[in-house]
């Protein structure tokens, strides 16, 4: 299998490091290319109609695509537990939290590398206020989610985390946050997410 990716996608990253959690890197090997929403790579296009990444070529049946679609599937090939039954909707809500966190992080980049001067600030500002509660929730609510075995909603949350310090550096999310900041931390200092830091 293959999957295709970028090593800046934070959707990508969160594929990336469950393919080396599930101890399946032997199995998928990973393709990168160069792609944008303005000029999809031609690989993108010829998995994903939509032209994004990642998306997974298997050897048999279509290709998966959605980071989401994808991490579903490794899991139950390598047969772990990165989806927990007995938590799984809060899991698949952790999941979706931060998969939020990345969907408007990823907009606020591309507003300002896209339009350059003509960047609609107040649109930014909007976008940044969904992360700011977002990660509000996560230090009141969700840090308990965030301890034990490796979970589909940890390394999400993992991947959102250090891509607001890839692209929004001046930002201090962790000021206010010492519960979230903390496990942060010490969850990017884990082998799989060194291994897949953007270069």
């Amino acid at each position: 299998m293959k999957l295709i990716c970028a090593s800046a996608s934070p959707y990508a990253r969160k594929v990336r490091v469950l393919i080396r959690e599930a101890g399946l890197e032997e199995a998928i090997s990973e393709q990168a290319v160069t792609t944008s929403p303005l000029d999809s790579a031609p690989q993108a296009l010829a998995a994903n109609p939509l032209g994004r990444i990642p998306a997974l070529i298997r050897a048999e049946g279509p290709a998966l695509y959605d980071s989401r679609v994808i991490c579903r599937y490794i899991d139950s090939l390598a047969e772990t537990t990165f989806y927990p039954e007995a938590r799984l909707w809060e899991v698949l809500t952790l999941e979706a939290t931060a998969e939020g966190i990345l969907d408007s992080a990823v907009a606020m980049t591309y507003e300002a590398r896209l339009r350059g001067d003509a960047a609609w600030p107040d649109w930014i500002e909007a976008q940044w206020a969904k992360i700011d509660r977002a990660l509000d929730a996560l230090e009141a609510r969700w840090m308990s989610h965030l301890s034990g075995p490796v979970t589909i909603g940890q390394i999400a949350t993992g991947c959102a985390l250090a891509y607001l310090d890839l692209r929004q550096p001046d930002r201090d999310w962790r000021a206010q946050r010492p519960a979230l900041a903390d496990w942060a931390g010490r969850f990017s200092a884990r082998a799989t997410m060194r291994a897949t830091t953007a270069e």
